[in-house]
């Protein structure tokens, strides 16, 4: 009889939680990296206002005075997103950990109990092996008391 789990769908569900989770976990990366990308596109942003307000017109100071102070607070509130984001993601991946490890206790526990099943198939084949050895014993036996018998009823007869 060929070896079977009996939690063998627990596992499989749990492999299946595990690979899900996977996916949101690659989701809140690609969040993160979004922000990220964000917060890098608004500093460029605004090392170029700088630049400009140095060669601007002096009438245009107060605009890109102000200007710059709206890319400080969208700088802010990016930073404050993408750690937001990053938070997710770190939960997320503790999650992931979790799935991952109550997967690795079944497949270890499957492990265990395949070996268990494989000794114990090894066991009965050894028991076989001996009963066979025995029974061949006993046939040689009575096979070489046959032969006796009749050697001595050969010798009787002359």
């Amino acid at each position: 009889m060929p070896f079977s789990y009996r939690l063998q769908k627990v596992l499989d569900f749990r492999i299946r939680e595990k690979e899900k989770q996977l996916l949101v976990v690659q989701e809140a990366q690609q969040r993160v990296t979004e922000a990220e990308q964000a917060i890098i596109k608004n500093n460029e942003e605004i090392e170029l206002t700088i630049k400009n307000k140095r060669v601007a017109d002096f009438r245009l100071m107060e605009y890109y005075d102000k200007y710059l102070h709206h890319l400080w607070d969208k700088a802010e509130e990016l930073e404050a997103h993408r750690q937001e984001m990053q938070k997710i993601l770190d939960e997320e991946l503790l999650n992931l950990a979790h799935l991952e490890q109550k997967v690795k206790v079944l497949e270890k526990h499957k492990e265990h109990l395949r070996e268990e099943y494989d000794y114990e198939q090894k066991q009965i084949e050894m028991k076989q092996f001996s009963e066979i050895g025995i029974q061949r014993f006993f046939q040689h036996k009575n096979e070489e008391l046959e032969e006796e018998q009749k050697e001595i009823s050969k010798q009787e007869q002359i």
